[in-house]
This record gives structure tokens, sequence and C-alpha cells, in this order.
């Protein structure tokens, strides 16, 4: 997944073994990165394990390739039996497609190894220590805003379902009320066709019964809309102004509501690039307490606003979520076909504001 980081400075290989983990969001384990630099795209990161397919690294290679960067540099994470293999594999098809790789190399354990470099003064056979978290690069990414967690799976577990019984009412709660609704708009429907029935013995013209049924259906769906369109502009609002996170009773109602695909699209075109970090927070708290059966919509919302921002680990993450809640998810599976495009976020650009999604409703 291609990453778009801030400015770091890197003057040399231990600056970019420093500057790894907080372009990819944590500390490679068991990975290949390919860092990128200059070109029409500027500067990102890929990584991939190193039990990723060939026909995944055929992918991504191609994907490079096709984006011209001026230079390449390939860091492999991991024992040397397991790295070199790929690291080749992947500097062999970079470099067949007319790619210059400035550098390979294999890091493990604070130290790193060129593969380029045979002069023993400069790249010594023990490899060259790196004080990645203690390093002038690090402090600046810091700075910078920029996070490098221990490992993927630390943060897999950001997003990983909390539960609890108090979420477990609130969803019930919620389902009870939505219930409601329905019963309420059944109610009228039956009044209607009743109607429609006194009319017709008395020679009356009047809409048949299903004609009712769907205008009662459309009432619904309108009141499910206003509501859910009204509490996430609220939400958004909360987070864009630093206040406190949704309640256990928001989560879980937000969660039925944005099964309507009108209040799903408002959350959509509000995420934007200048406040991403607070749609990045909002979605993230949402799709750890929100109960599984309703998790598709928040998790995709999570996805995209991760990959606007350039998280692309995260995106990734909250995308298999997404998926193994609903694999056939409209937005989660047009996602996927995004990223594994390999266009970059700031490329695609929404096309729609809030006004004209009210308009077109």
């Amino acid at each position: 997944m291609v990453m778009r980081p801030n400015t770091l400075r890197l003057r040399s290989p231990a600056d970019v073994v420093a500057a790894i983990p907080y372009l990819v969001g944590f500390h490679p384990i068991d990975s290949v990165v390919v860092l990128c630099c200059g070109g029409m795209d500027g500067t990102y990161a890929i990584r991939l394990d190193l039990t990723a397919s060939d026909a995944l690294l055929d992918h991504v290679t191609d994907l490079i390739t096709r984006r011209r960067p001026d230079d390449v540099i390939l860091a492999g994470y991991g024992p040397g039996a397991r790295v070199t293999p790929v690291v080749e594999r992947v500097g062999d098809r970079l470099t067949r497609d007319g790619v210059r790789l400035r550098e390979v190399m294999r890091v493990e354990d604070d130290r790193y190894w060129s593969y380029l470099c045979t002069d023993p003064a400069c790249c010594p056979p023990e490899g060259t220590f790196v004080d990645v978290r203690g390093s002038v690069v690090a402090a600046a990414a810091i700075a910078g805003g920029l996070v490098a967690l221990p490992d993927r799976d630390e943060l897999a577990r950001m997003i990983a379902p909390i539960g609890g019984e108090a979420m477990r009412q609130a969803t019930l709660q919620a389902e009870h009320r939505l219930a409601s609704w329905a019963e309420a708009a059944a109610s009228e429907t039956a009044r209607g066709t009743e109607s429609d029935d006194e009319c017709a013995g008395s020679g009356v013209a009047a809409p048949v019964g299903s004609a009712g049924a769907s205008v009662a259906r459309g009432g619904m769906s309108r009141r499910v809309a206003e509501e859910g369109v009204r509490l996430v502009r609220l939400l958004i609002e909360r987070a864009r102004a630093g206040g406190a996170p949704p309640t256990d009773d928001e989560v879980a109602w937000l969660g039925l509501l944005l099964v309507n695909l009108r209040v799903r699209d408002e959350a959509w075109v509000r995420i934007d690039d200048g406040e991403i970090g607070a749609h990045i927070g909002l979605w993230r708290d949402v799709v750890r307490r929100v109960a599984e059966p309703y998790v598709a919509g928040p998790a995709s919302l999570l996805a995209f606003a991760a990959w606007r921002a350039g998280e692309g680990a995260l995106a990734n993450l909250a995308l298999d979520r997404a998926l193994a809640a609903d694999p056939h998810y409209s937005m989660a599976r047009l996602l996927h076909e995004l990223f594994v495009s390999g266009l970059p976020p700031w490329s695609v650009p929404l096309d729609i504001t809030p006004e004209q999604l009210d308009e077109a409703s």
C-alpha cells in the first residue's frame, strides 16, 4: 500500500533505516519495503510481507515502474536467508524495467547490511548500527506527527473490537427504536390500505395497496436518512472541534443509520484532507465499539480516511475488517479496487460536495 510521508531529509542509509518505520506506521518485521523517491508522485513507500506471492510482487513492481520514480531504495527486514531471495526478486524485476536502485539493504536488530557496497570500511560484515528511536530523523518524524508502532499487530489492535455489555445494551435499544419506526410505517400502510378498500367499495378511484406500501417505505427511508445525516454532521463537527467521543448510544444508533446509503455517503463526502485526523479518530473509535453486524460502513469510512491521509497500513486493516463483516459491501469492494490500482490518494479527489449530495437526494 502506498503512503505519502511528511517531509523528512534522508542523507544516508542510516537515515533511511531510521525513517522507514515512521513512513509505514510501524517497525517492519519479516517485510520488504520499497521506498520510491522523486518522479511524478514524489516520495512514497510500499511494504510487503516476505511471504508475498510472485503475482503480488509482479503487480507492485509493475505499478512502481509505470510511475517512474527517480530512485528506489529496497530494504528487507529479517534474517538473510529469508530476506535475500525476496529482495533479489524485487530488485531484478525493477532493474529489468529500467528503475534505478540507489540502495539495497537488509535490516535486522537495529543493524543494516548493504547488498551493493562491498567496502568493509563503510559496510562492515557485522553490519552498521542505527539508533532508530533516538535518531535525528526519528525526532523530526515525531515532530511532524508521524508515529511508528512496535509492529503491525499493534496497529491492528488499535481497531480491534472491544465490545462490552454497555455497548450490547445500547445496540439492542437502537434496534428496538428502529423497529418501532418500522412498525409505525407499517401501521400507516395498513391504514392507507383500509382507506383504499373503502374507496374502491364506493366506486371512487384510489391508489392500489402496493403503491401505498411503497410510499410508506419511502417515508421510512427518508426518516432514517434525515436522522442519520443530522447525527453524522453532529459527530463530525464535534470531532473537528476536539470534543468528546460519541457515547455508546450514539455509536449504536449511528451503526444502524449508516446502513442507509444516504447517511453513509454524507459521512464519506465530508472526509476532507484539511481535518483528516479528526475523521480518522472518529471512525476508528466507532469501528472499535460498534456491533459487528454494523461494522462494514464505519470500517470503510475509516479505510478511506486513512488512505486519504497516506496511512496505508491502517487503511488496509480497516478494509479487511469491512470485507470480513460483509464481503459484498459496495464501498469496501470499490476501495479494494482503488487500493489495488496503486493510485496515490492525492490523485483521486472527491468530485461531490455535501451541498451537491443534498441537492441530489
